[in-house]
C-alpha cells in the first residue's frame, strides 16, 4: 500500500492526517469541494472543503448527540426539519424516533447526498426511503423563510463553520425566522465547533439566538475526529427551561420514543451530563444560561 496521506486543513498551525487507503470520489460542485476517501484507521471519510465531517468510526457520537438531545428536550417532538445533514446520519437518529411523523431534511448541496449515498450508505442505514422522510435538495435558508409558523417541533442545523455556504445559517435574519416556525416548546440545535480553537463561533451564535429565543444554552460531545476537544452543540429553546428537565423525565421519553436499545454514545445520564459545562467554554455563552 502506497504511504499515501490527507491533512486536515481546518486550521491554518495544527491539524490532524489519515492515512489514506484510497480516494473513492473527488468532486467541486457549485457549493464546495468534496472528498471521499477509504481511511486506513476510521473506515471511510467525509470531507467538505478540507474539514473533517464525518468518519465512519465515530459518527454515531456526533448523529446521537445532535438528533436525540434536542428530540428528547422537547415534550412531544413530532415534526423535525433537519438543515444540511447530506450524509443522512441525523436523518437516521430523528427517524429511529417511533414518536416522529414528519421530519423535511433541506441539503443544498445535492452531490454530498448522492456521494453519501454511493460511498457512505451504512450512515444513513436506509433513512432516505423511511416514508416519514421528506429529502428537499435547496435551500434551507429560502425554506425557513417560506414555512410556515408554529410548523414544527425541532430544527436541528448540521452545517459547515460560518464560513462558505454554511455563513448564512448564522444570521439574524434565520434565527428569527426559525423561532417563528417553531411551536410553542420548539427547539433549534446547531454544531457551533471546537471552543477550545472556535471559541467565537459559539459566542457569536448564542448571542444571535438570544435575541429570539428565551433559554440559549449549550452543550458538549466528544469527537474525536473533531480535534481541540469538546465539540459544542447550541441549543435554544421557546417554552419551559432546558436545565429544568431531569434524568427520570430523560429515560421516560427515551423509552416512549423507543431509542434506548439503538445509541451507542447517548444515555440519559450522559444528556443530562453534557450541559454541565466547564467555565472556559460557560464564559462564551449569555450569562443567563437557561
Amino acid at each position: 500500500m502506497a504511504d499515501i496521506w490527507l491533512n486536515e486543513t481546518l486550521y491554518p498551525a495544527w491539524g490532524q492526517r489519515f492515512q489514506v487507503v484510497q480516494e473513492l470520489a473527488h468532486v467541486k460542485s457549485a457549493f464546495q469541494d468534496i472528498v471521499v476517501f477509504e481511511s486506513l484507521s476510521h473506515g471511510r471519510v467525509l470531507v467538505l472543503d478540507g474539514a473533517i465531517q464525518i468518519t465512519e468510526r465515530d459518527e454515531f457520537i456526533y448523529q446521537e448527540m445532535l438528533a436525540h438531545v434536542p428530540l428528547l428536550i422537547h415534550p412531544k417532538a413530532e415534526k423535525i426539519l433537519i438543515i444540511g445533514a447530506g450524509d443522512g446520519g441525523v436523518l437516521r437518529r430523528v427517524l429511529q424516533h417511533r414518536t416522529v411523523k414528519k421530519a423535511v431534511m433541506v441539503e443544498i448541496d445535492g452531490e454530498v447526498v448522492a456521494l453519501s449515498r454511493k460511498y457512505l450508505p451504512s450512515i444513513a442505514d436506509g433513512a432516505w426511503d423511511d416514508p416519514r422522510a421528506d429529502v428537499i435538495i435547496g435551500d434551507g435558508i429560502d425554506y425557513v423563510a417560506k414555512a410556515a409558523d408554529d410548523s414544527f417541533d425541532v430544527i436541528i442545523v448540521d452545517s459547515t463553520d460560518p464560513i462558505g455556504v454554511g455563513e448564512v445559517l448564522f444570521s439574524d435574519d434565520f434565527y428569527k425566522n426559525c423561532a417563528r416556525i417553531l411551536s410553542a416548546e420548539g427547539v433549534i440545535v446547531n454544531q457551533c465547533g471546537v471552543p477550545f480553537m472556535q471559541a467565537d463561533e459559539l459566542r457569536e451564535t448564542s448571542l444571535r439566538r438570544a435575541k429570539f429565543f428565551p433559554h440559549v444554552t449549550a452543550y458538549v460531545a466528544a469527537v474525536p475526529t473533531y480535534v481541540g476537544g469538546f465539540m459544542t452543540l447550541g441549543l435554544a429553546k421557546k417554552g419551559s427551561n432546558p436545565h429544568s428537565l431531569e434524568i427520570a423525565e430523560i429515560r421516560h421519553r427515551a423509552e416512549t420514543a423507543g431509542i434506548m436499545s439503538h445509541c451507542r454514545y447517548w444515555t440519559p445520564e450522559v444528556q443530562w451530563s453534557a450541559f454541565q459545562l466547564p467555565p472556559y467554554i460557560t464564559d462564551h455563552l449569555p450569562v443567563a444560561q437557561g
